[in-house]
């Protein structure tokens, strides 16, 4: 009788994490999403990174990975078989969600998404009002982390017809005062990529 009660309590204790578990299986993830990949064969491959306004996440080895839309379970798949032919076997990848997209911001408040990816302190989704510079986003993102490369920033923008522009930023040329790239406003949907800096950069 005491072990069915045991049995009995223990599965009360169990039942919202198995509820949170089959919730996040059914997920589909949104641009704003953070998602953690693990690849078990390989750590350097491992990373946070964001799911970004085109739906896309970036992986090493492999590029672009459409991810908006898609659960965890089926990233996953993709991402290991995009890694295999680079693996002797196939590879053992796992993916899970470190952080939900911010909720839109109401109208009223005139905010708009800028994303960061990358080396910066904070990387993700910052909200800045329109007509915020790009130091100012950066600023907002806590600033670069010690390993970023700060002459090889980018700022990413797609136009109204889908085209991508990538325009190179040299932090270290703004903060000498050589460079008025820092005050560039920003538009909604803008891409900050802070690159990481090699070795001996």
């Amino acid at each position: 009788m005491m072990r069915s009660v045991q049995m009995f309590l223990v599965a009360l204790i169990a039942l919202p994490f198995l509820a949170v578990t089959v919730a996040a299986q059914d997920y589909r993830l949104q641009r704003g999403d953070t998602v953690q990949i693990e690849v078990l064969e390989d750590p350097n491959l491992s990373r946070s990174t964001l799911v970004l306004p085109d739906g896309q996440i970036s992986v090493p080895q492999v590029g672009s990975v459409p991810a908006a839309g898609r659960t965890l379970e089926q990233l996953q798949a993709d991402v290991a078989a995009r890694l295999g032919p680079t693996f002797a076997a196939p590879p053992t990848v796992f993916v899970t969600l470190s952080s939900l997209a911010a909720p839109s911001a109401p109208r009223a408040t005139r905010l708009m998404d800028v994303y960061i990816i990358g080396a910066a302190n904070t990387p993700g989704v910052v909200e800045v009002r329109p007509g915020s510079t790009l130091l100012q986003a950066l600023s907002a993102a806590g600033g670069l982390s010690p390993f970023a490369a700060t002459k090889r920033l980018q700022l990413r923008r797609v136009d109204k017809a889908g085209n991508e522009k990538i325009y190179k930023v040299d932090y270290d040329a703004i903060e000498r005062g050589v460079s008025n790239v820092g005050s560039t406003r920003l538009m909604s949907g803008d891409v900050i990529v802070v690159p990481q800096r090699r070795l001996f950069e």
